[in-house]
């Protein structure tokens, strides 16, 4: 390899890991890393025409692809799970949902530690859109029902977030791999 394909790759490493720091928030970073792969094995393939440039393979890049349906899959069946598991009903899991997304971004804006705090409001906005669907629902079932939803949700929301991290991890070493020829 030349030494501009050892640049690039470490370079694609890199971003590679703020990517991951991105799946860890709820932003789409495992399809950036996909996305910068691909557009990496473009330029090689026809800009650069470089037989040794950072080639991943499209392989690797579908691969990683499948890991990131892998990952959405994960997600989705895991805060739905868990909802379920504590009893929760679907206007606990919509609220849920948006108190997720509006928590993600109340903690991105009001604590300091932008990873910490994105995921801190997404649990804390889950458990609360959780709790405020369950309670205000036509067939309310009274506190500790809405409180056992609402802890099933956040439970969840955090195994998914985990699990599809630790899938976009698995992306991001066969990417590396790849691209170094390791």
């Amino acid at each position: 390899m030349h030494w501009i394909a050892y640049a690039l790759a470490g370079l694609f490493a890199l971003l590679g890991l703020g990517c991951l720091a991105l799946v860890l928030i709820g932003l789409p970073g495992l399809w950036l890393m996909v996305g910068l792969a691909a557009a990496l094995e473009l330029a090689d393939a026809w800009l650069l025409q470089d037989p040794g440039g950072v080639s991943f393979g499209w392989g690797a890049i579908a691969i990683a692809a499948g890991l990131g349906l892998a990952g959405e899959a994960v997600e989705t069946v895991a805060g739905a799970a868990g909802s379920r598991l504590g009893g929760g009903t679907r206007r606990g899991m919509a609220g849920a949902l948006v108190g997720g997304l509006v928590g993600a971004v109340a903690g991105t804006l009001l604590l300091p530690a932008p990873l910490v705090g994105t995921l801190a409001g997404a649990l804390a906005g889950t458990f609360a859109g959780a709790w405020v669907g369950e309670a205000t629902g036509p067939e309310a079932r009274g506190r500790a029902h809405n409180l056992r939803a609402a802890f099933g949700a956040t439970v969840g929301r955090l195994g998914g977030t985990l699990g599809k991290t630790a899938l976009a991890a698995v992306a991001w070493v066969l990417l590396v791999r790849a691209a170094f020829r390791i």
